[in-house]
C-alpha cells in the first residue's frame, strides 16, 4: 500500500508542483489548505479566498481531495502573540520561523496524523537525509531559494514525518513543470509579507496592536536630528523612511538605523553603509536549538547566517549554556538584529540555530 501524504497547499506554484511530484511518485496524496488569519478578512490585503480557489483548481487537475482547516486560534496563540511581544520589546522577530515550528510542522502535522497520514509535505526548498536513525536537515539544491534557514527550529520527529519534494529542483524548473501541467498559477508571484497575514502597510498594521510612542532620532554622538513614529516600526540597518535627509553641516551620505534604545525611546542612526556602528563580530543568543539534539563536536569550524540568503559566514561558538551562547564571527557582520535568528551549518547540513539577544563589537 502506498504511503499517504498530505501536502500543505497554499495556492502557490511551489506547493502545487510538490503535490504533482508526489502523485507522480506513486504516493497517496491529499491536499490541505490552511487558513490562519481572519482578524481583517474584509481588508484589501486578504488573498485567502483567491489562494483557496487556486489550490482547489490544482487539486481538481491532479484528482486529489483538498481539506480545508482553520488554525487561526493556534496562529494567534502560538505565533502572533509572540510576534507582537517581540515588537513591543523593540526587537525584530522573524514570524516565518516560529510559524514553521508551531503551525506548518506542528498544528498541520497533528491534523494530518489525525487523517491517518504517514507524512506531510511542503513546497519548501530544503532536503533531508536519514543516517543511523538520525534525520539531518539539508540545504535545497537551489542555493538562491534554499529555505533551511527558516526550518532550523524543527525537531527529529517533525523532520521524520516530512517530505520535501522540491529538494532537487530550482525555481525555474518548478515553474516549467507547472506550465507543462497547465497550472494557471505557473507564473504566480511568490508570497511575501508576514507569514499567513500577507502584504500590508506595515506601520498601519502594527498600530492596530501596539500603541505607538514618538521619540527622538539621535546620532551615535547623541545629537538630536529628528523624530520617529515609534521604534517598533524600525529595524537595524533600515535606510528608507527615516525622514532625516539633508541635515545641515553634515555629509549627504544616507542614514541607517544602528540601534534602538528602549529605555530612552531613542532611535540611533549613523551615516554610511560601511559605518562601524553597523558592524559586530560577537553576538549573544538565546539557547541554541540543535536539530540532532546534541552539540556538534567541532564548534570552531562552522558557518552561520544571520539573515535569509546571506552567504555562509565562518564562525565559532563559545560559552554554550542552557541559557544561550556567544558566537564569534571571523569577519564583522553587518546589521546584526536582536530578535532575528542565527542559523548554523556544516557544509550543506543545517545544524540548528538560536534567537539573537544582543551584539558586541
Amino acid at each position: 500500500m502506498a504511503s499517504k501524504v498530505i501536502v500543505g497547499m497554499s495556492g502557490g506554484v511551489d506547493s502545487s508542483v510538490a503535490a504533482y511530484l508526489l502523485c507522480n511518485a506513486g504516493y497517496e496524496v491529499e491536499g490541505l489548505f490552511m487558513k490562519n488569519w481572519e482578524e481583517d478578512d474584509d481588508e484589501e490585503y486578504c488573498a485567502a479566498a483567491v489562494d483557496l480557489a487556486d489550490a482547489q483548481k490544482v487539486s481538481e487537475q491532479l484528482n486529489i481531495s483538498l481539506h480545508t482547516v482553520n488554525f487561526s486560534s493556534e496562529y494567534w496563540d502560538r505565533v502572533f502573540n509572540y510576534f507582537i511581544t517581540e515588537y513591543k520589546a523593540g526587537r525584530t522577530p522573524n514570524p516565518d520561523i516560529i510559524c514553521n515550528k508551531e503551525i506548518k510542522f506542528r498544528a498541520f502535522l497533528d491534523y494530518a496524523i489525525s487523517l491517518n497520514a504517514d507524512f506531510i509535505a511542503t513546497g519548501h526548498y530544503a532536503d533531508k537525509k536519514i543516517n543511523n536513525g538520525n534525520v539531518y536537515l539539508l540545504k535545497g539544491m537551489d542555493q538562491n531559494k534554499d529555505q533551511s534557514y527558516f526550518l532550523y527550529s524543527l525537531d527529529q520527529q517533525q523532520l521524520k514525518n516530512t517530505l520535501f519534494p522540491l529538494s532537487h529542483i530550482d525555481k525555474s524548473g518548478v515553474r516549467k513543470i507547472a506550465k507543462a501541467k497547465n497550472f494557471d498559477i505557473y507564473d504566480k508571484k511568490d508570497s511575501t509579507g508576514i507569514c499567513f497575514i500577507g502584504e500590508r502597510k506595515f506601520k498601519d498594521f502594527l498600530k492596530n496592536y501596539i500603541p505607538s510612542q514618538q521619540g527622538k532620532i539621535v546620532t551615535t554622538s547623541g545629537d538630536v536630528i529628528g523624530k520617529h513614529e515609534g521604534i517598533m516600526f524600525y529595524t537595524i540597518g533600515q535606510r528608507q523612511g527615516l525622514g532625516i535627509g539633508g541635515q545641515q553641516n553634515l555629509p549627504e551620505d544616507p542614514w541607517y538605523v544602528v540601534d534602538k534604545n528602549t529605555k530612552t525611546n531613542d532611535l540611533v542612526v549613523a551615516q554610511g553603509h560601511e559605518n562601524q556602528a553597523l558592524y559586530h563580530s560577537t553576538i549573544i543568543t538565546q539557547k541554541i536549538h540543535w536539530i540532532n539534539e546534541c552539540i556538534p563536536p567541532d564548534l570552531d569550524n562552522l558557518t552561520a547566517k544571520i539573515r535569509y540568503r546571506q552567504a555562509d559566514q565562518c564562525c565559532s561558538i563559545r560559552d554554550i549554556s542552557n541559557h544561550g551562547a556567544e558566537i564569534e564571527f571571523d569577519e564583522p557582520q553587518w546589521a546584526v538584529t536582536p530578535g532575528q535568528s542565527v542559523v548554523f551549518y556544516h557544509e550543506n547540513i543545517c545544524l540548528g540555530g538560536a534567537i539573537i539577544e544582543e551584539r558586541r563589537a
